[in-house]
This record gives C-alpha cells, sequence and structure tokens, in this order.
C-alpha cells in the first residue's frame, strides 16, 4: 500500500506535513479527508494507529502536527495521539491527559489501543477476515500485539524486560527507525515516518493473516476430530495448527497425526504441551533414523519412506502405507500403556 501523500506547510504554520486547506467543523464524516497525529518524534502506537487508518482511509491525508487548528476535532479529521481527549464520537484518539482510558481490567490504552478497539473489526473485514472469525481474530491480535505496545508507551511494561533482546522487540525496532539526532536534512522524519509505517504495515499484516489461519485450521481440525471419532489417528486434509482443536475436544484417545505433503503422507506424534517436545507417544523405536529399504524391511510396510531418530516423525509414499504405519504405531504406544498400567 502507498502511504498518502505528506507534504510541508509553510515555516509559520506550526505543523510538520500536510496537504490542501482544512475547515473546521463540529461533525466528523464517515470518510475523513485528514489523519491527524502529532509531530517531532515517533513512536510505535502512532504508527500503528497510522497502518490500521490508513488502510481503512487510503484518501486521506497525513497531518504530523501539533498546532491548534489541526488538533481540535472538526468533521474533515481522525485526530490520535494528540489532542488530550478521548471522543471517539469527536474523532479524537488521545491518552495522554488526565482521565485517559482504561481497559476493563485496569491496563492503559495507547492510541493504538484505542483506534484498534474502535476501527480494528473495520480493518479485519477490509483484510479479507470472514465475518464469523472477525471477533476472535479482533481478540486475539488485542491480547497478543496492541496491549503490549499499549503497556510499553505508557511505561507500565519496560523494554528492559525482555533482557538481551529488549533491542529486538518491535516497539524498540520501530523507535530504531527515527532519524539521528545531527540529521539535519528536513525530510529526514518524513522519510523515517513512511519507513515506519511500512515496516510496521507488513508486521500487522502477517500476524492478521497469520491469526486468521490459525482460525481457519481450528475450524478443520474440528471437523478433522469430529470423522476421527475413536480412532487414536487424526488424519488432516494439510498440514495446520492442530493441537488447539485437539484439546478443546478433549480429545484425549488421540495418539498420532497423519498428513499429506506433496506426494508423500506423513505420520507425527501430539506434544503433551504447547512447550517442550514430550508426545503422548512416540513412534516405534525400531524405526528410529531408518529410511527406504531398511525402514520397509523393519516395519514390514512397503513404501515406508523414513523415520526420524527422535521418533516424532516418520513418512511413506502413499496414505495406505502411512496408515499401515500408523495402526502399527498405535498398536505399540497401546501396548507400551497396557505394560505400564
Amino acid at each position: 500500500m502507498v502511504l498518502p501523500p505528506l507534504r510541508r506547510l509553510n515555516p509559520g504554520a506550526r505543523a510538520d506535513y500536510v496537504a490542501g486547506n482544512r475547515s473546521i467543523s463540529k461533525r466528523r464524516p464517515m470518510t475523513p479527508s485528514y489523519l491527524v497525529t502529532h509531530s517531532g518524534g515517533f513512536h510505535a502506537d502512532e504508527v500503528f494507529s497510522t497502518v490500521i487508518l490508513t488502510r481503512l482511509f487510503p484518501e486521506a491525508e497525513i497531518v504530523r502536527s501539533r498546532a491548534p487548528d489541526w488538533i481540535a476535532p472538526a468533521e474533515d479529521r481522525i485526530i490520535y495521539d494528540v489532542g488530550g481527549l478521548y471522543d471517539p464520537e469527536a474523532g479524537i484518539f488521545d491518552h495522554h491527559q488526565r482521565g485517559a482510558p482504561l481497559r476493563e481490567d485496569g491496563a492503559p490504552y495507547s492510541s493504538f489501543g484505542l483506534v484498534w478497539k474502535h476501527f480494528g473489526r473495520d480493518y479485519l473485514a477490509a483484510s479479507g477476515v470472514p465475518e464469523a472469525h472477525v471477533d476472535p481474530v479482533h481478540a486475539s491480535f488485542d491480547t497478543g500485539f496492541v496491549l503490549p505496545v499499549d503497556l510499553v508507551d505508557n511505561g507500565a511494561l519496560n523494554l528492559s524486560e525482555a533482557g538481551a533482546l529488549s533491542g529486538m522487540t518491535l516497539p524498540g525496532l520501530i523507535e530504531s527507525l527515527k532519524p539521528v539526532f545531527d540529521d539535519t536534512d528536513p525530510e529526514a522524519e518524513i522519510r523515517a515516518f513512511r519507513q515506519a509505517v511500512e515496516i510496521a504495515r507488513a508486521f500487522i499484516e502477517a500476524r492478521i493473516a497469520r491469526s486468521a489461519a490459525k482460525r481457519r485450521a481450528e475450524v478443520l481440525a474440528e471437523e478433522a476430530v469430529k470423522a476421527a471419532g475413536d480412532s487414536h489417528v487424526l488424519e488432516l486434509p494439510m498440514g495446520m495448527p492442530f493441537r488447539p482443536a485437539v484439546i478443546k475436544a478433549g480429545a484425549d484417545h488421540l495418539l498420532f497425526v497423519v498428513t499429506p505433503r506433496g506426494g508423500d503422507w506423513t505420520l507425527g506424534g501430539i506434544r503433551l504441551n504447547d512447550d517442550g517436545f514430550e508426545q503422548r507417544a512416540d513412534l516405534p523405536a525400531a524405526w528410529a533414523g531408518l529410511n527406504g529399504a531398511e525402514l520397509e524391511a523393519v516395519s514390514g510396510v512397503e513404501g515406508a519412506i523414513f523415520c526420524h531418530n527422535g521418533r516424532f516423525i516418520a513418512a511413506a509414499k502413499s496414505r495406505e502405507a502411512v496408515m499401515a504405519m500408523a495402526a502399527l504405531a498405535v498398536e505399540e504406544a497401546l501396548a507400551a500403556g497396557a505394560a505400564q498400567a
């Protein structure tokens, strides 16, 4: 997406970047002509807010200013991270004033959180997220992406808590794009802001796409769990995140998962926890590290291709072959469980 043009006012106007004239009114249209944020150094919250708003209002021009005329509510603009007021009806979303808005749990909002609260669902719809998935994706993105930015911007979370990775956090990286102190080029800040917005846009779009895909995977995996019934093997139509659906369904009887992969098929274990590699059941120890004819001979399955030495994944040439391997793996796992019992 091309960022709307930012042009300079004359030096006496006290606004950094703007285009055209403006009119002051008490009402705001559904489609603003201007997106107004503060001038000077930028931070992650207004950069991310700009990503959301320019996606929804691509024709609106961006104004970076602290001039009273610009940061006063009017029908032709949305104002964010400046203005000393939170009034959605007036189109102003600031969080620096006394009595600034808080989340239900008391966590502070930044301008990003406020913009996401009011415009996030429209952004998701404009990004092609199905209506049925908008609310869960909105909530997931708010918790995992927006909230940390809000906390950092308000000083409720210190980047130093990330330890050695503090300089690699997204808010920190966004701020690293600011011009250096002795860069006197009058266009340095506009270039830096543009760059920051486009980099931020890539991260938001990727995160939203991943979150939306996760939701689609949950739906497909839930259907596959139902189709598996009492079987110990979950068969998926393609590789996808599936563990949340297994946990949600309480399908503790599932031990292995079968998935097509290109021209081959894979047989894998199901992890016990999100963290770590311990599985509900391992593939047969006799298969570990074997390939081709050697694995075929040991397993007795024609078409067996390989088994990882860690016994968490194996592959076969056909569905018939991989299901035969799955049946053997289940038989051994149940026998081992019975022996331990």
